[in-house]
């Protein structure tokens, strides 16, 4: 008896092979992933048992960003390597912060796109596109993208747990210089980047490139601060993701570095 696929799987994708935006949901909690990817993510929680506490550190610091820049009065959202939706989208949180608030994910795993415009069917104000951020000039001309952003007006950047993806000979910096460079004054960019410092990261990480579709490329935070240039960093600057602006005191961790990432966000001058 052949078992089929569910429904929001498309044509053609390899579930017996574990896959970055699969893993990360089935450690956020969600249902869209298979037997390859739950395995990746218990071998890998094995060597880091902090694991899933480091994976939602992470996306609740993308809640945290998105309400803060709502609050600093950003109404157009561009989050490129949005992943798989679940509970606390970005467009969930900007539009209960501001109604009005339009929203862009971008994300070029078919699996991501296909279930987002699922979930975003109905809502003008909210789209999905399909499309890499190896090419940002294509991000930027993308008539989607050009349908709800007006980039002479400030836009909030969401670059968030996405740019340890792109190998050095990518050239990350060429990238995010290139994001950077369209985005109006009073803009905002917001970052959140593995990093491999701690050895308890460092192997976790050998774990998931030899088994996961996509290799992470950890960088220090030196490199990370790069990707900043040319911005104002606001406070508390580039920290471990629970140390940025927690809601209680009592959620960062006793050792923050088990959390892997880095995040920070900074303004356009």
């Amino acid at each position: 008896m052949t078992v089929s696929e569910p429904d929001w799987v498309p044509p053609g994708v390899d579930t017996k092979r574990a896959n970055p935006a699969r893993v990360y949901d089935y450690w956020l909690g969600g249902t869209h992933n298979f037997l390859a990817d739950q395995d990746v993510a218990r071998a890998i929680a094995s060597i880091q048992p902090g694991t899933r506490a480091a994976i939602r550190a992470n996306r609740a610091f993308l809640g945290r960003a998105v309400r803060f820049l709502a609050a600093a009065g950003i109404r157009q959202f561009l989050d490129i390597g949005s992943g798989i939706p679940t509970a606390g989208n970005v467009h969930e949180i900007a539009q209960q912060e501001a109604p009005e608030s339009r929203v862009v994910y971008v994300d070029v795993d078919p699996v991501a796109v296909a279930h987002s415009r699922a979930i975003l069917a109905g809502n003008q104000n909210a789209i999905i596109v399909d499309a890499d951020l190896r090419e940002p000039e294509k991000i930027l001309a993308h008539e989607g993208a050009g349908s709800l952003i007006d980039f002479s007006e400030p836009v909030g950047l969401l670059l968030v747990a996405v740019l340890h993806f792109i190998a050095d000979a990518e050239d990350p910096s060429r990238i995010v210089a290139a994001l950077r460079a369209a985005l109006a004054p009073g803009s905002y960019l917001a970052i959140s980047h593995a990093t491999y410092e701690g050895p308890a990261a460092q192997a976790a990480e050998k774990i998931y490139n030899r088994t996961v579709s996509t290799e992470i490329h950890s960088r220090s935070r030196a490199e990370i601060l790069q990707f900043f240039d040319g911005m104002e960093l606001v406070e508390p600057g580039v920290v471990y993701t629970p140390q940025w602006r927690p809601d209680s005191p009592s959620d960062v961790p006793s050792d923050p570095s088990r959390s892997w990432g880095l995040a920070g966000i900074a303004r356009k001058p």
